[in-house]
């Protein structure tokens, strides 16, 4: 801010010029913050909606990657089972002794070519049986996960992944946020869905997802009983029919998922080693995500030790997904921090209430089966407003930093730049000769390579905290950065409303204090 004191110092603004708006370390105009519920019923059906939202990546996956395993509908109904009930435990873990933002956890897409790999793995293929097969390859994803999930463990709970945060600032962390939600446009646009519902009554924006979905999905039902479908493409029917997935007739109707339902895990170095890597690329990514999680429940910056604990449960998911079997990792949902923006109501609990969602129609399968049954266009639709919302959640850091400095100007843009632009040739390498730049015999080595180059949030967030920590560092840029911002958060005294939003419940900080 300008001001006007003596010395050759710049005169005060005059009172009719514009001044820029002011940084907010906390989000204004959020209707419910992290620890404000809303009323009983209204949080009910808010918790159904971030249970709704989480659904589409919960179903995606498994619809991909079950079929190659060599599974049917049976083990995809399973499996989307699993990883329904497992996603419940994990949110509740990560909501009451992580990070404690209303952070969902759920499936990633980020494990997805390393899983793919060990299914065209050549030790598979001498399995005439394909049920067999699909049990020996879940059961070494259950082993490459078991090991991957150490390494998240240790970075956070350790407190070495503390030591890292504390070198972030709003520069560094503004690309990294930015393309968490920008960098899956790939997952935006294959259908569309008109917003019908735009008033001034805060029931349809809190509860547009709810409204919308409700309509789309029973305009989709009679078109399918009707039998509009019945002549169309198979690609428009796998698209756009509500019975598409077969999930309904397959799912049981009482099933409670168990560790080791498939057999006992099977370990393999290379596998691991590969899986690993995804577990890191999975950890910057989520890292990212809560960041904008933080920001969108009205909550303070992160103490790095916050952040460190919220790691190492993320990496105790990941280990309840390997014993398990779901097939995937865990990582924070970037649907769900996005729907925390389009409703304002980043409440705690009502994350907690959707863990409960998840855990009961997971156990009553007929009936989750019926809500995961959403054609996938409806499911695209809603990931572009909230993929958007978070990328604007990332830029929004920019607020912290000085845009007239060309320091920061060159890591701001080279970082997303290239957080844009080497993925896109990886990825197109990949698509064009089925295999991607580092092309070794070991299928293993390959993805430890290939797949960190595969995420836009990676690439644009490793580099712009490497130029920022490394580029012309003297005591003069710190301002430029933004640091200055959050050195009261650099430690969890150092603001008191870090207590507020960050203890542990049942007065465990007493014995695991937060430093």
């Amino acid at each position: 801010m300008a001001g006007g004191g003596g010395g050759g110092g710049a005169p005060a603004p005059k009172a009719d010029e514009p001044q820029p708006h002011p940084p907010k370390d906390q989000l204004p105009n959020i209707s419910y913050c992290i620890t404000s519920p809303p009323p009983w019923p209204e949080a009910i059906l808010l918790g159904f909606q971030h249970y709704l939202v989480m659904l589409g990546t919960t179903v995606l996956i498994p619809t991909a990657l079950v079929p190659q395993m060599g599974g049917g509908n049976d083990e995809k109904a399973r499996v989307i089972q699993t990883l329904l009930f497992v996603a419940g435990i994990n949110t509740l873990l990560q909501t009451l002794f992580g990070t404690r933002l209303p952070a969902v956890i759920g499936g990633s897409y980020t494990y997805v070519p390393t899983t793919i790999s060990i299914i065209l793995s050549g030790r598979f293929s001498d399995e005439p049986d394909p049920i067999e097969k699909f049990k020996r390859i879940m059961r070494a994803t259950q082993g490459a996960l078991i090991v991957a999930s150490t390494l998240q463990i240790v970075l956070g709970f350790s407190g070495l992944w503390r030591n890292v945060a504390r070198f972030l600032s709003p520069l560094s962390a503004a690309p990294l946020v930015a393309l968490v939600g920008f960098g899956l446009y790939e997952l935006g646009f294959p259908g569309f869905v008109p917003h019908v519902l735009k008033g001034g009554k805060h029931v349809f924006d809190r509860f547009a997802v709810i409204i919308t979905v409700a309509i789309v999905w029973l305009y989709a039902f009679l078109l399918t009983v009707g039998g509009a479908y019945n002549h169309a493409a198979p690609k428009t029917q796998s698209t756009c029919r509500t019975d598409r997935s077969g999930l309904i007739e397959a799912a049981p109707w009482i099933r409670v998922p168990y560790p080791f339902q498939w057999g006992a895990p099977s370990f393999d170095a290379g596998e691991a080693f590969a899986m690993m890597m995804a577990s890191f690329v999975a950890l910057v990514e989520s890292s990212g995500a809560f960041i904008a999680v933080y920001r969108y429940a009205s909550a303070t910056p992160m103490p790095p030790s916050i952040l460190s604990r919220g790691i190492g449960w993320q990496g105790v998911g990941i280990l309840l997904s390997g014993l398990w079997g779901t097939g995937n990792g865990s990582s924070v949902s970037v649907e769900n921090a996005g729907l925390l923006a389009l409703t304002r109501v980043g409440s705690r609990r009502v994350v907690q209430i959707s863990a409960g969602f998840m855990i009961f129609f997971s156990i009553l399968g007929k009936f989750g089966a019926v809500f995961a049954s959403i054609p996938p266009p409806i499911v695209a639709a809603l990931y572009c407003l909230f993929f958007a919302y978070v990328g604007a959640g990332g830029l929004s850091f920019l607020q912290f930093c000085n845009l007239n400095s060309f320091r920061t100007k060159f890591v701001l843009g080279f970082s997303i730049f290239l957080g844009l632009s080497i993925p896109q040739y990886f990825n197109e390498y990949t698509a064009i000769y089925g295999y991607g730049p580092v092309h070794t015999g070991a299928r293993w080595f390959n993805d430890i390579i290939n797949v960190p180059f595969q995420s836009k949030a990676f690439v644009a967030g490793v580099v712009a905290y490497f130029l920022d920590n490394t580029l012309h560092k003297d005591p003069t840029i710190r301002k430029d950065r933004g640091k200055h911002w959050w050195d009261k958060y650099r430690s969890f005294k150092g603001d008191t409303r870090s207590e507020e939003f960050y203890s542990l419940p049942f007065n465990l900080n007493k014995y695991f204090p937060s430093v």
